[in-house]
């Protein structure tokens, strides 16, 4: 991910199912910089789609961002995080199934993980999800970039994100 300004820009981390529509929702915000997807949360160093797929790494598909806090706050897009998937099914979304789909937040600083928190709260609070919020807030470690094929990927097809609600 080769951002133009990288030295002014944050990096914020999210896990909601199939990367695909996810990376697509965040490349269209406006603040947005940079997209990658990829896998994070597990044990294997390195692994390939196929690793991720299998469940057995621990890795979720994840969605690397470069935002400039400048255009658009974390908080922000922690919101748009919890709206644009279901945060109250454990290793699930829609039909994809596995830990890989789970949903998180991993955070990059202690700030971070404040507002995660935050906007957590006020999800669950606002009664939108009938059942509890599962998401999990947890540090951000070891993001492997998902192989070519997966970047941009329905940006490179003229596709709408469809792997959301």
């Amino acid at each position: 991910m080769a951002a133009k300004n990288p030295s002014k820009y944050e990096t914020a981390t999210f896990a909601a199912g199939c990367f695909w529509g996810v990376e697509e929702i965040f490349r269209q915000m406006k603040g947005v910089k940079e997209t990658a997807v990829g896998y994070m949360g597990g044990e294997m160093k390195n692994p390939t789609y196929e690793d991720v797929c299998g469940d057995e790494t621990g890795h979720a598909e994840a969605v690397q961002v470069k935002f400039d806090p400048k255009e658009v706050s974390y908080e922000k897009l922690a919101d748009v995080f919890f709206k644009n998937h279901n945060p109250t099914t454990m290793n699930r979304q829609g039909p994809d199934v596995g830990s890989q789909y789970r949903s998180a937040i991993f955070y990059h600083s202690e700030e971070q993980r404040k507002v995660a928190e935050k906007v957590k709260k006020e999800v669950e609070k606002s009664g939108r999800w009938k059942g509890p919020i599962v998401t999990q807030i947890v540090p951000a470690e070891g993001f492997y970039e998902a192989e070519e094929y997966h970047q941009k990927y329905y940006f490179k097809r003229g596709m709408k994100a469809v792997c959301h609600i």
